[in-house]
């Protein structure tokens, strides 16, 4: 089988307001590197197992003329643009039309996906790339769906957890049946999660083969996995390759884009399927979901403070303080513990570092206040 890559893209990444924008999300940001976007790091990531011409970008229609200026590795045609905000399953089908359209009368033997994401911090990228594989062969020879589980390191009450079997054979990086997906749990629960050994992170990405994603959405979600073969066939007959614009889009795949409900890849798809399973993962893994995940990512100084840009502490610890700002503005702290300070060209932002993942509420607040000039 042919392997692609889908990079999903097309989030906003409001917990990381104010540098992330709703035109320039933590996706396009430097945050885990100092000289690579998070995007630019995904696609280097698996670019040595699966070549640019078959790595897809799916992103919004907002995010499309930005990410395609801002890798200019990948071809424009490969930055797809959803053309309603539905949801990963929809998503996902999409991309799946796209890449059964363009494998159409090849004579290859169908077609497998990598389904990762933009916006993921990964500590070693060999293991991973053995990981992902495994995960590809698995998908390929075993018609099943496989996800890649991260061993959780500290009760996480903000992830999805997998149940496996037995504990035994977690760190060989082999597949192994999944008995059970668990919404975030609350902290005791997540706590005994980790004691028994039996649950890993659910990482959010995913390896199948077009094929046997099509007959997991005809099983349990019919109405994606019908929208598949039409939009694929949209594709097919209106020479429609790009996916990419309201120009570009066949009304065809529009409308039935359109009418597909907003639901997950995870509760619409691999929650309900039998034949899924896990590969448990070897590398270390983090989902930068917040700004407190500064703290693991990045080096402190002796007060435990993270600092980036043109900033002055004096009895400031556990925090974490960026100025994104280039044009001699100062960012200064005094006697502060334990909070996040950002402050961008039009926006400066404090919070708690305990109360980041309410970042969004911010944004939330100034959309209702009519400042969308900030978000």
């Amino acid at each position: 089988m042919t392997p692609y890559v889908v990079i999903m893209a097309g989030g906003s990444g409001e917990r990381f307001w104010p540098w992330s924008r709703k035109q320039h999300p933590k996706q396009l940001l430097r945050l885990t590197s100092p000289s690579l976007t998070m995007l630019d790091e995904a696609i280097q990531r698996i670019a040595p197992l699966v070549p640019a011409e078959r790595i897809l970008v799916i992103t919004s229609e907002v995010l499309r003329e930005a990410i395609i200026a801002g890798v200019p590795a990948l071809p424009p045609a490969n930055v797809i643009a959803e053309p309603a905000k539905r949801n990963t399953a929809p998503c996902l089908a999409l991309a799946a039309a796209v890449i059964d359209a363009r494998e159409f009368g090849k004579g290859a033997n169908g077609a497998t996906m990598a389904v990762l994401t933009a916006d993921h911090f990964i500590g070693d990228v060999d293991a991973f790339r053995e990981n992902v594989t495994t995960a590809l062969a698995a998908a390929e020879h075993d018609a099943v769906l496989v996800t890649l589980g991260i061993r959780p390191t500290r009760p996480e009450t903000g992830y999805g957890y997998i149940e496996v079997a037995a504990h035994s054979a977690l760190e060989a990086g082999r597949p192994m049946k999944v008995m059970s997906f668990r919404e975030k749990p609350e902290r005791d629960v997540a706590l005994d999660y980790v004691v028994s050994g039996r649950y890993l992170w659910n990482s959010g990405m995913f390896f199948w083969s077009t094929e046997s994603l099509n007959a997991a959405m005809m099983k349990s979600l019919p109405v994606v996995g019908t929208a598949h073969h039409t939009m694929r066939d949209a594709i097919l007959a209106g020479n429609f390759h790009t996916a990419a614009t309201s120009q570009g889009i066949t009304e065809s795949v529009r409308s039935t884009f359109e009418s597909l409900p907003d639901v997950s890849i995870d509760y619409g798809v691999m929650e309900q399927a039998e034949n899924v399973v896990v590969v448990p993962a070897t590398f270390p893994w983090d989902d930068v979901g917040s700004w407190d995940a500064m703290d693991r990512l990045r080096e402190q100084d002796e007060s435990m403070n993270v600092i980036q840009g043109d900033v002055y502490t004096i009895d400031t610890s556990s925090s974490i303080i960026v100025n994104t700002r280039d044009d001699g503005h100062v960012v200064t702290t005094l006697g502060m513990e334990n909070v996040v300070v950002v402050s961008t060209q039009d926006a400066t932002m404090i919070c708690s570092k305990d109360r980041a993942q309410d970042v969004k509420k911010l944004v939330t607040l100034l959309r209702e206040s009519g400042r969308e000039d900030v978000i």
